[in-house]
């Protein structure tokens, strides 16, 4: 096991205060709008518990269950608040045509693309109960993918200033991200979270500058392989490593 993963597995065990319980639902193929209301209906009741809980002694506290979405959205531009329209390069009559939706939303970042062939993992999870720490939490799932790839022998990495997983960070000519990461944060409750590129259409990302970054290449595992890859097989790995990651036992929602 790597040091880094020796590490993060050590501080989780040091710093678990509560049971942690994530339970995991997979949305399956959802629009865009109705997996955010989704998202956001969690991350309220969340919210909720939380001032409920200051009301009450240690012992009587309510401890929530932690949530991790994952999904195919059809193809949908979202912008972050802090993001620029200079990077969407097309008008809405290019938008109609193609069929892809265009939302601004309430998530850290910039640009990027949804769509068939891509997961996409939401996790809303009370960082309370975990750490306080979202610098922490965004190199915990940028983690989760780079393990993920390392079990299709792939050798993934961070680039210093740019949130997301990258294949060969370490030359700027050659290098390609893979996985985008934008998340939301208030009362260390998390929403939104990765993009993680698998059998994706990368023409999309053509119609963009990804993530506000200019010459930089995206990639996914099936351009990686030169083949077409399972996608819940890649689901499976996720999940394990995340639960693994951030010490926390998983739950199944019920179909």
């Amino acid at each position: 096991m790597a040091l880094i993963q020796e590490e993060i597995l050590k501080e989780n065990k040091q710093e678990t205060k509560f049971p942690r319980t994530v339970v995991v639902e997979d949305l399956g193929k959802i629009d865009y709008r109705s997996a955010w209301d989704y998202q956001e209906k969690l991350f309220a009741a969340l919210v909720d518990n939380k001032i409920k809980n200051r009301e009450k002694a240690l012992g009587e506290q309510n401890i929530p269950d932690h949530y991790f979405l994952m999904c195919e959205h059809p193809p949908v531009f979202t912008l972050g608040k802090s993001g620029s329209m200079k990077n969407l390069l097309v008008n809405q009559d290019v938008l109609n045509e193609k069929q892809i939706s265009f939302f601004k939303i309430n998530r850290g970042g910039d640009i990027t693309f949804h769509g068939p062939g891509q997961i996409v993992g939401y996790p809303i999870l009370d960082l309370d109960y975990f750490f306080t720490d979202i610098g922490k939490y965004l190199r915990l799932i940028e983690e989760t993918i780079i393990l993920t790839l390392a079990e299709y022998g792939i050798a993934a990495g961070r680039t210093k200033g740019e949130t997301g997983v990258w294949l060969e960070p370490e030359s700027p000519s050659r290098a390609r991200k893979i996985c985008a990461i934008g998340v939301r944060s208030s009362r260390w409750i998390t929403m939104h979270g990765f993009a993680f590129n698998i059998n994706a259409d990368l023409s999309y990302f053509d119609l963009i500058i990804p993530c506000g970054i200019q010459g930089k290449q995206v990639t996914s595992l099936q351009k990686e392989l030169g083949r077409v890859v399972d996608m819940n097989e890649v689901k499976e790995k996720i999940i394990k490593h995340f639960i693994e990651l951030f010490g926390a036992e998983i739950k199944v929602a019920a179909q």
